[in-house]
């Protein structure tokens, strides 16, 4: 201050005269000369703190790590410049990734035959309930939908309900009106159950069993007795151990089954009822063992029935010594356990015995 003064006298010798005001304007004077020589001095260091032109770019590496231009500028400003470039790093925001194409999974089609499985069944009921007497459309209507699409709940559903049909349009006393399955015969004179059987390609014993006839020899000619219009047919499935009986294409019942075990499976493919073939309890020869079995035998291992089959098509064409039987160990039903041919519980065997034709009834095996 002294040597402002020195410098400026003229300064000094209005302050003794002006007094107090010559003070203040001399203080104001300073400060704003104090305040030019700060900002033009504070300049220096901020522009030098400034970042690299953006014409260098940071090349690829670890993140974080400074580039040469970067280290050099670090070092001249210290380590606070260095933090703030650390954290001005560590503050980016990161490029998002590209989205990653999302692959769409195809959608399962709509199975319109299990709706449309249902919707019909559960008219049927309806039709069942509100008139019961409608047996044959119900069991039509049923037998319609079997070739279509379907969960096995479903067809096990459609099949159970017809079998319950079966046992009045098929097994009870009297035909139903508009059957086409079956009808009333007025028997005449002269006429024999067996031909009368023929004649509707079903066994003669049926229609004896149907009808309540005990013997042959009863028939009554005026009388009216019921025929069925066949022939039957059987389906067996190798995977369900399952026999489908059918009269022409219309199904009737299932029944479980013995099939052959490993090498000896059942072969599939079509197969017919051998002409003379159905036999009860035939003398058979083991042809492993050779032991000859007779019907009185208590091991005795062909059951009730023999049906003999002869192989038509597929696996099974000209294949012979195959049949239907009955069987002495019932515990195997629904198991592979015979040497090819199809076991059957004694009174199932007996049922089809009485149903099957020969050389007009098939059989057809599947997996």
């Amino acid at each position: 201050m002294a040597r402002l003064f020195s410098r400026f006298p003229n300064v000094r010798t209005g302050l003794r005269r002006g007094g107090g005001v010559y003070l203040v304007l001399a203080v104001v004077v300073f400060g704003i000369i104090g305040f030019l020589l700060f900002r033009q001095h504070s300049s220096g260091p901020r522009e030098a703190a400034a970042g690299p032109p953006s014409g260098d770019t940071q090349p690829a590496g670890n993140v974080g790590e400074p580039t040469p231009r970067l280290a050099a500028e670090t070092e001249a400003h210290g380590d606070l410049l260095a933090s703030l470039t650390s954290n001005t790093e560590s503050a980016a925001v990161p490029t998002p990734p590209e989205p990653t194409a999302v692959t769409e999974l195809p959608v399962p089609a709509p199975n319109p035959g299990n709706a449309q499985v249902d919707a019909a069944i559960a008219e049927v009921m309806a039709l069942m309930r509100s008139r019961p007497s409608e047996v044959i459309e119900a069991r039509d209507r049923l037998n319609k939908l079997l070739p279509m699409p379907m969960t096995p709940p479903q067809r096990q559903t459609i099949q159970s309900e017809m079998a319950k049909l079966a046992n009045d349009w098929l097994f009870g006393p009297a035909a139903f009106p508009g059957d086409t399955l079956c009808d009333t015969y007025t028997v005449k004179s002269g006429d024999l159950l067996e031909i009368i059987g023929r004649r509707h390609k079903v066994p003669y014993e049926t229609l004896m069993k149907i009808n309540n006839i005990p013997r042959p020899q009863l028939l009554q000619a005026g009388r009216a007795i019921k025929v069925f219009k066949g022939p039957f047919h059987a389906k067996v499935c190798r995977s369900t151990f399952t026999l489908d009986l059918y009269l022409q294409d219309t199904y009737v019942r299932t029944f479980k089954v013995g099939l052959g075990k490993s090498g000896y499976e059942t072969p599939t493919g079509l197969w017919r009822v051998r002409e003379n073939g159905k036999l009860i309890k035939p003398t058979w020869t083991d042809p492993d063992s050779g032991r000859v079995y007779k019907a009185n035998d208590p091991d005795y291992p062909l059951g009730s029935r023999w049906i003999a089959l002869d192989g038509v098509s597929g696996a099974a064409k000209d294949r012979t010594g195959f049949a239907i039987h009955g069987t002495k160990d019932p515990e195997q039903i629904g198991t592979a356990g015979s040497r090819g041919c199809i076991r059957m519980y004694n009174g199932d065997a007996i049922l089809l015995y009485n149903l099957l034709f020969p050389l007009y009834s098939q059989v057809e095996v599947f997996d």
